[in-house]
């Protein structure tokens, strides 16, 4: 048996749990410069808010019915997902984080438990730890978990362990909710009559494997309860890492996208070290804003080859800026930088360069320090001189709420 469990409307839930007065109201969270809606409240969502509704077009539903809209506080979400995948660790050795607000968990090794109070159980356990609610869908697959968990929003525990259940629920689920049904499948399985998971089911594996992938027939034993995806409890290795924001407005000011570029490349180290992993290439890609017709347009990418396998700072922002430089054009309006490490190698698997004698030790502790007093003290705190500090570019956070758990003036102080 699999259990899912999905935290409810994610980021409002992180918001509102430091601001208990916002309950019952509409609230909705927005993305990187506060451009459209990504998570919403039920409330939001009952007044007509859609997801990815663009902010500008939705200000008279704001002023009428008092809206709250915060700006995208990532840190804080990264925050309390780790306190809530640590919290269901404690019920299970078997866990894959599937996403920041998903989990799944193994329950092989409780047979002779009564799922159905267990998961009570888990979901006390974690709103009372954490402050987040959240719905659990227990089923023999993972794709019926899935299923089970959207059935679980109102129930907030749903347990799918008899085929009389599995058939009920099958039986009247949209197929193109299914856990793994793109558009493009479900525009093909509704031009052959098949409406629901039930319907899909029930037609002969011969012409599942005649109409679709080894993906499809993965799906149809698992909407049978035959489990063919294992949890996957080890993280693989990453084959790049990207860091990138859109501008909070338009520039054609060098300095400015200079300092972006150092921001994100500052940010991309962190991640590699975060990973023990070397990059042997960077990339740097410069674009405008595609939406925007009537300026022109300008999108360039340069790939450098590094001298050796590195993830310290000093080194990184270095070619990131040369390869800066190499692109910039002027006469545009620049919307985006974006830095990429490649060819990523573990830390204790570098050769070194014999044209190149110095590693970078020094950069290299140099960085692993600032990576601790940022840490203790807050991102950005000790920064290089390249990143600036007034970065005029920064991305447009209006909205933004404290960092309640990651930084010490932003603790909540009870008189």
């Amino acid at each position: 048996m699999f259990a899912l469990v999905d935290c409810n409307n994610f980021y409002v839930s992180c918001e509102r749990l430091f601001r208990p007065e916002l309950r019952d109201k509409p609230v909705v969270v927005l993305s990187n410069n506060d451009g459209c809606v990504i998570s919403r409240s039920d409330e939001a969502k009952t007044l007509g808010i859609s997801m990815t509704a663009p902010w500008f077009s939705i200000q008279d539903i704001v002023k009428t019915h008092q809206v709250t809209a915060f700006s995208s506080n990532y840190t804080l979400y990264a925050d309390m997902s780790a306190r809530v995948m640590t919290n269901l660790a404690r019920f299970t050795p078997h866990v894959e984080v599937y996403s920041i607000d998903e989990c799944f968990l193994g329950l092989n090794d409780f047979k002779y438990k009564d799922l159905d109070s267990y998961g009570k159980e888990i979901r006390e356990t974690v709103v009372r730890n954490t402050g987040i609610p959240i719905s659990i869908g227990i089923a023999p697959s993972k794709t019926l978990a899935k299923l089970a968990n959207r059935l679980a929003k109102r129930a907030q525990v749903h347990v799918l362990d008899t085929a009389e259940k599995i058939s009920s629920a099958v039986n009247e689920f949209p197929v193109q909710d299914i856990w793994g049904i793109g558009r493009a499948y479900a525009r093909k399985l509704n031009s052959a009559g098949i409406l629901t998971a039930g319907d899909f089911r029930n037609k002969p594996l011969e012409w599942v494997r005649k109409n679709f992938t080894i993906q499809g027939v993965r799906l149809w034993y698992e909407l049978w309860g035959r489990s063919c995806l294992p949890l996957s409890q080890s993280s693989d290795r990453r084959k790049a890492v990207c860091t990138s924001r859109q501008f909070g407005k338009l520039t054609d000011n060098y300095k400015d996208i200079e300092e972006a570029a150092a921001v994100y490349t500052t940010r991309l180290a962190e991640k590699l070290r975060e990973d023990n992993s070397c990059a042997s290439l960077l990339s740097v890609r410069l674009a405008t804003n595609p939406n925007r017709k009537e300026l022109p347009q300008y999108f360039q990418t340069i790939t450098v080859p590094l001298p050796y396998p590195l993830n310290n700072t000093p080194d990184l922002i270095k070619y990131a800026l040369f390869g800066l430089k190499k692109i910039y054009a002027s006469g545009y309006k620049f919307s985006k930088v974006e830095v990429t490490a490649s060819g990523l190698i573990p830390e204790q698997e570098i050769q070194l360069n014999i044209f190149h004698p110095d590693p970078g030790l020094k950069k290299n502790k140099l960085s692993k320090l600032m990576d601790k007093l940022n840490n203790y003290y807050g991102r950005g705190t000790l920064r290089t001189a390249a990143e600036g500090f007034e970065q005029a570019w920064a991305m447009r956070r209006n909205y933004l709420s404290p960092a309640y758990t990651t930084n010490w003036s932003d603790i909540i102080k009870v008189g």
